[in-house]
């Protein structure tokens, strides 16, 4: 079994998060010298919209599994419909799934070495993951939904139990979380003692753009992790990671681990300090939102249709493909997805630099 696989087990099994991770890799040579059975465990892994085509997130799985046959259903669930991985030898006569999403959007995926320990008499181990899994794709809609559907389960702690709350702000389609949002999230993550980590990739334009009410502070205040994107508004490299009540104990350890640690970090510090005196950092995100508003209300006096609202930086086209392919070679767009067999919804991102006749060309252009 490769390495990788186990480390999935540790992250969602291990309630002090990753530390644990690193002191099983050195102990499983000793494990696999010591056992002749195979250890297994899923392959897993959720692709971000930030480098999928179209924006939208992608998870997949590879099952290590006795049930060598597996297929995709639709099921009519007591609350929601949802598609999802299924072993066609015992479905649907055993309500069990191993991954899928459901109508609202709530998507669910493990991955468990269930093998690593001995099963005791009346004990469930991978069966229980899948029942878990089928019952909160059919009633689950939020985080706090899935935490009381996980914890009513009596056999919860054979299962996979959620470990971090991971989330965007804004998200890869320029939306934002608004402060109550937040606080609500924080409260359930708090309840059931799950970290809240925020990517900050495009923090400075959720921070500038208008009508939000969530301040810096209030990341500080509600994350237990979070990180400043310095890339996206001029900086040469890095990005500002921020632990708001204390970094994890033997955290710079655990960075040196993984390779990540610079001899001349100091480079990238100095980024940050620059950034934020005289609040350069704040000023040069309004821009983008400026200018983007300038541009979708450009394309708006045009009568483009949108493909959504967004109220940061990120303005989403839907362009006929005759008109796309005459732009060819005068403008370059971001491709997000086919709309229909005739359009495609297009994405163009303003940023820190973006000059105001940059965008008046663009709108005459169109």
């Amino acid at each position: 079994m490769p390495f990788h696989r186990l480390s999935y087990l540790c992250e969602y099994k291990s309630k002090e998060g990753k530390v644990m991770i690193k002191h099983l890799f050195l102990i499983w040579g000793l494990l696999a010298a010591l056992t002749a059975e195979p250890v297994l465990a899923c392959t897993s892994a959720v692709v971000s919209g930030k480098v999928t085509p179209d924006g939208r997130p992608l998870l997949w799985k590879n099952r290590d599994t006795d049930y060598l046959r597996n297929h995709v259903a639709y099921i009519k669930g007591e609350k929601y419909n949802f598609i999802a991985d299924v072993n066609s030898a015992n479905f649907p006569a055993l309500k069990e799934a191993w991954m899928g999403t459901n109508s609202v959007g709530f998507a669910l995926m493990n991955t468990q070495s269930y093998n690593l320990v001995e099963v005791k008499d009346g004990e469930e181990r991978g069966a229980a993951n899948g029942r878990i899994i089928y019952r909160a794709l059919e009633v689950c809609a939020t985080v706090e939904d899935f935490c009381k559907t996980f914890y009513a389960d009596a056999n919860h702690d054979h299962m996979v139990f959620p470990g971090m709350v991971y989330i965007s702000h804004p998200t890869e389609y320029g939306t934002l979380y608004t402060k109550a949002e937040l606080e609500a999230l924080h409260a359930v993550c708090q309840e059931y003692k799950m970290p809240l980590f925020l990517d900050g990739a495009r923090l400075g334009y959720g921070l500038a753009a208008e009508g939000t009410d969530v301040t810096l502070a209030d990341l500080a205040r509600l994350t237990d992790v979070f990180y400043i994107g310095g890339t996206k508004v001029g900086a040469l490299c890095g990005e500002a990671v921020v632990f708001p009540h204390g970094a994890p104990a033997h955290f710079m350890t655990m960075v040196k681990q993984q390779g990540a640690l610079l001899a001349k970090g100091r480079l990238l510090g100095i980024q940050f300090d620059v950034l934020f005196t005289n609040d350069l950092y704040f000023s040069i995100s309004k821009n983008a939102i400026v200018t983007a508003n300038r541009l979708k209300a450009g394309f708006a006096e045009k009568g483009y249709r949108f493909f959504m609202d967004s109220p940061t930086n990120q303005i989403f086209l839907v362009l006929e493909n005759a008109q796309l392919a005459a732009l060819e070679g005068k403008a370059k767009f971001g491709f997000w997805e086919k709309f229909d067999d005739t359009h495609t919804v297009v994405r163009i991102a303003t940023s820190w630099a973006t000059r105001m006749d940059e965008v008046e060309a663009l709108i005459d252009l169109m």
